[in-house]
C-alpha cells in the first residue's frame, strides 16, 4: 500500500467503484489483477476509462504486496484520503447545514478491530445516520482493511476520532442529543426505547461493553433481548440492529 499517509489503498470491487462514482479525481491509479478477465473486471475498467482514471494491470504477487495480504478480489485503488471533520463542532455544523432535523449518531466506545469497524460504518451508511464518532485512543482507524469492509460507505459516511469521548458526549447533549447506550444489564428493550428524533446511540467494546465514564454520561440504558444460549453478540451485529430499529421507528413515524 502506499506509505503516503494522505493517501490511503481502496481494496475490491465494492470500495473502487465508490470512490469512482463520488470522487474519480482523487484516484491516482487502479491496479487490477492481468491475470483476470471477466465481465465484472471489465464493467469496472470502463467506468474508469469513462472518468479518465489511469488502469494499471499487475501480478497476483505485486498486488498482494500492495495490499498487504488483504483480501482484494483482484482490483484496488490508489486514493487520496477523504477530509473528515476537524471536531465535533465541526461536524455538527455540517449536519445542521445538510439536514436540520432529526439527525442520529453511532459513538463507538472501544471499537479496535478495522474489520468490525468497516461493517459498523457500512450498516450505519445503510440505515441512514449522519457519522460515527469513536475516541482517538483504543479505537479502530479507518485504514484501508475498514473502508474495504465498508463497501464504499467510509467515503461517504464521517468518521470522527475525539480526544475525550466522556465530554463529546456532553457536547452532543448540550446540542439536545439524547445519549443511548446498549448494555446487557439494563432492564428496558432497545424496542422499548425512542429512537426518533435527535439521538446518539452508544456501543461498548465486544465483552467489555461500555468505559464506567462513558455509560454514565449516557441518558438511558438499553439492552438487546438475547433469547438463546449466547450472552450477546459481535459488535457489528448489535450496531447493524440498533441501526436498523432506529430507521424502522422513524420510517413507522414518516408515514
Amino acid at each position: 500500500m502506499s506509505a503516503d499517509p494522505k493517501e490511503i489503498c481502496l481494496l475490491g470491487f465494492h470500495a473502487v467503484r465508490a470512490r469512482l462514482r463520488s470522487a474519480p479525481e482523487t484516484i491516482s491509479r487502479i491496479v487490477f489483477d492481468g491475470q483476470r478477465r471477466d465481465a465484472r473486471l471489465n464493467g469496472l475498467l470502463k467506468l474508469a476509462e469513462q472518468v479518465s482514471v489511469k488502469t494499471v494491470a499487475d501480478s497476483a504477487t505485486a498486488m498482494e504486496r500492495l495490499a498487504k495480504g488483504q483480501r482484494h478480489q483482484g482490483v484496488l485503488a490508489i486514493a487520496a484520503r477523504r477530509p473528515q471533520p476537524d471536531s465535533l463542532s465541526d461536524l455538527l455544523e455540517q449536519m445542521e447545514v445538510l439536514k436540520p432535523v432529526d439527525q442520529w449518531l453511532l459513538v463507538l466506545d472501544g471499537v479496535t478491530d478495522p474489520h468490525n469497524l468497516g461493517a459498523i460504518l457500512r450498516s450505519a451508511d445503510a440505515a441512514g445516520a449522519a457519522a460515527v464518532i469513536a475516541p482517538r485512543d483504543k479505537s479502530a482507524p479507518l485504514n484501508d482493511v475498514a473502508a474495504r469492509v465498508s463497501a464504499g460507505a467510509a467515503d461517504h459516511l464521517p468518521y470522527l476520532q475525539v480526544t475525550n469521548l466522556a465530554r463529546a458526549i456532553e457536547e452532543l447533549q448540550q446540542a439536545d442529543y439524547q445519549v443511548i447506550g446498549l448494555a446487557g444489564e439494563s432492564e428496558q428493550s432497545l424496542y422499548a426505547a425512542d429512537l426518533k428524533g435527535r439521538i446518539a446511540l452508544v456501543l461498548g467494546a465486544e465483552g467489555e461493553g461500555m468505559r464506567r465514564l462513558t455509560r454514565e454520561r449516557c441518558d438511558i440504558l438499553v439492552r438487546l433481548p438475547m433469547m438463546g444460549s449466547v450472552e450477546s453478540l459481535n459488535v457489528s451485529v448489535a450496531a447493524g440492529v440498533c441501526c436498523y430499529e432506529a430507521l424502522r421507528q422513524r420510517s413507522q413515524r414518516s408515514k
